[in-house]
C-alpha cells in the first residue's frame, strides 16, 4: 500500500516559492517525497507555441494559469530573460536534499524539452539530457539516480539514455503500474514507475466533476488496495502555492485509507522481489491535458 509523491518543479517561481512551502508542509506531516528539478533557464513564456495543440486553451482556461504561475513567469523567455534556476536557486535545491527528500532530474529547460523532444534527433536528445545531468551533478556533487520527464514527453533515445546514464529507475510515463520499457527489440533495464493517478490540474473544472470535487474524485480512485501501489504527480507551482489546502486534504484522505505515503524510492524498494512486466511505449491524449503523452503500452510476451 505505497503511494509515492512525485513533485515536479517546473519554474523559477516554483523553486523559489513552491519548494519552501512544500518542505514545511511535508515536515509538518512527517512525509518524504521525490522532488524532480528543472535545472536550467526558465522559459515558460515560450509555451505559447502550444497554442495549436489540442486541449491547450481548455487547460489554460480551467486551471487559471495566470493566477498559479504569475505574469512574470509567463513572460520569461520572451519579454523577460529566463532566470537560470540551477545557478540562482541553489539554496532552495540544497534545502530539499538537506531535509532528506529524494532528489532527481525533471529536465534542463522545461519548455524546450516538452515542446521538442517527441520529434528530436538522438543527438539533440542526448545533449539536452546530459546538460541536465551535468547541472544536477554540479549542484549536488552526486550523480542523479531518478528521472521524470517534463510533461511526460519522451522519445526512444531518451528512454534508452535512462539506462545508459545509470538511472536506477524513472517516472517518465503515465500508466497502470511499474514496468520495463521495450524499445524496438530491446528491453531496457531501467524500470518505469509511471504516474497512475490524474493530477489535480487535470481535474479542476472538468464538466463531469460538477457534483464532485477533484480531491473526492482522486480518493475514490485510491479507495481499494492495488498491486504496485500508486504514483501521484504534483507541481511546486500548484500544490506548493494555491492548491496547498487541496493537497493537505488528499494527504489526510490517503492516510485514512491506509496508504503508506513516501518517495519513489520507497515504492521501488518495496518492489525489489517483483518481476516487472515488459511493455511497449505508446503516445496518447489524456483527459484534462493537452497534446500526446508517453504512456505505458501493451505488454510484450516474453
Amino acid at each position: 500500500m505505497t503511494l509515492a509523491l512525485k513533485i515536479d518543479v517546473d519554474t523559477f517561481r516554483g523553486t523559489r516559492q513552491g519548494i519552501p512551502c512544500l518542505l514545511r508542509l511535508l515536515d509538518r506531516h512527517r512525509l518524504r517525497a521525490t522532488f524532480l528539478f528543472s535545472l536550467g533557464p526558465d522559459h515558460t513564456g515560450r509555451a505559447v507555441r502550444r497554442v495549436l495543440r489540442p486541449g491547450f486553451f481548455s487547460k489554460v482556461t480551467r486551471t487559471s494559469v495566470l493566477e498559479h504561475y504569475g505574469l512574470k513567469t509567463l513572460l520569461y523567455g520572451t519579454l523577460l530573460p529566463g532566470p537560470d534556476i540551477g545557478r540562482r536557486c541553489r539554496a532552495e535545491l540544497h534545502a530539499v536534499r538537506d531535509a532528506g527528500h529524494e532528489i532527481g532530474i525533471h529536465c534542463y529547460d522545461h519548455v524546450r524539452w516538452q515542446d521538442h523532444i517527441a520529434k528530436a534527433s538522438p543527438r539533440w536528445t542526448e545533449r539536452e539530457l546530459r546538460r541536465a545531468v551535468e547541472r544536477f551533478t554540479d549542484v549536488f556533487a552526486i550523480a542523479p539516480r531518478v528521472h521524470g520527464a517534463a510533461g511526460w514527453q519522451m522519445n526512444d533515445t531518451a528512454f534508452e539514455l535512462t539506462e545508459t546514464l545509470g538511472f536506477r529507475y524513472a517516472s517518465d510515463t503515465r500508466g497502470s503500474g511499474p514496468f520495463l520499457p521495450r524499445i524496438g527489440v530491446r528491453t531496457l533495464q531501467c524500470p518505469q514507475l509511471p504516474t497512475t493517478l490524474p493530477t489535480l490540474d487535470e481535474l479542476i473544472g472538468l464538466p463531469d466533476l460538477v457534483d464532485d470535487d477533484p480531491v473526492a474524485h482522486l480518493l475514490a480512485q485510491t479507495g481499494m488496495p492495488r498491486a504496485g501501489g500508486h504514483v501521484f504527480t504534483l507541481h511546486a507551482e500548484l500544490e506548493g502555492q494555491k492548491l496547498v489546502p487541496a493537497f493537505e486534504k488528499l494527504l489526510a484522505g490517503w492516510r485514512g485509507q491506509g496508504w503508506r505515503l513516501g518517495a519513489l524510492q520507497d515504492s521501488f524498494d518495496a518492489l525489489q522481489s517483483t518481476v516487472f512486466p515488459v511493455c511497449r511505449i505508446a503516445r496518447r491524449a489524456l483527459p484534462g491535458r493537452s497534446g500526446l503523452l508517453s504512456v505505458q503500452g501493451e505488454p510484450v510476451c516474453q
